[in-house]
């Protein structure tokens, strides 16, 4: 039976089930920015969500993922009696691969036109680099996108090499010399996790910067549409 009510509490996979079955999300994290004007239960932030709310909702299933929940709240929910599907994704096709397995098998709804032309839009040859990036999420400590990560992989799909792509860590620390350093011809600077701006960012480097969205450089979802466009255009 296909299941009728659902709690993401990841916000890629929120804008995907409310872009595909509105009716059926009946809640989600105070992240889930998007799509706007979503209507659902707030069940609080995706480290520290409120599994009562949550249990409260009677969810034939809970969506999370192994990199944006604790280990700790999916457990305390399977405990609880609640179905619990967790995603990890590190790659393009693994987030097209993450998508078949929970509309197919775990939500048994059937695959929405959005997946079907983000898959169609990033099946492509890889393009030659045009750039060396490296990609800043946080500040104070300085930390960049590493090896093994969605965004790393979606961005050298349409020609930007990051230059840390072989570091040891997902997410590295990196002092703002090492950085300035690497070999990037530009710096992109996501508005998310850490928002970036204008007046807060650039100035730290001597490289070029460019800013960047973060729900374009990191969600999997329907944004996936209009990261391909935006990001073939930077």
């Amino acid at each position: 039976m296909s299941a009728q009510r659902v709690v993401s509490l990841v916000p890629s996979i929120t804008e995907a089930l409310a872009t595909s079955r509105p009716d059926a999300l009946v809640g989600a994290t105070d992240w889930c920015t998007h799509p706007a004007g979503l209507d659902v239960t707030r069940v609080r932030g995706t480290k520290n969500p409120n599994l009562e709310v949550i249990r409260s909702l009677q969810p034939d299933v809970v969506v999370a993922n192994k990199e944006e929940n604790r280990e700790l709240d999916v457990r305390r929910l399977r405990d609880s009696g609640l179905q619990v599907w967790v995603s990890e994704i590190e790659t393009v096709p693994a987030a097209f691969a993450a998508y078949d397995e929970l509309f197919d098998q775990v939500l048994e709804w059937e695959r929405p036109a959005w997946l079907e032309e983000a898959r169609r839009l990033w099946s492509g040859d890889v393009p030659p680099a045009r750039a060396r990036v490296a990609i800043p999420i946080w500040r104070d400590p300085w930390m960049v996108v590493g090896s093994r990560t969605f965004t790393g992989d979606l961005l050298r799909r349409v020609g930007f090499d990051n230059v840390y792509a072989d570091a040891e860590g997902r997410y590295p620390k990196a002092d703002v010399a090492a950085i300035d350093s690497s070999g990037a011809d530009v710096i992109l600077l996501p508005d998310e996790p850490y928002v970036f701006t204008a007046d807060d960012g650039p100035e730290a480097f001597r490289t070029p910067t460019r800013l960047v969205s973060g729900r374009l450089t990191t969600w999997y979802g329907p944004s996936m549409i209009e990261a391909h466009h935006h990001l073939l255009a930077e």
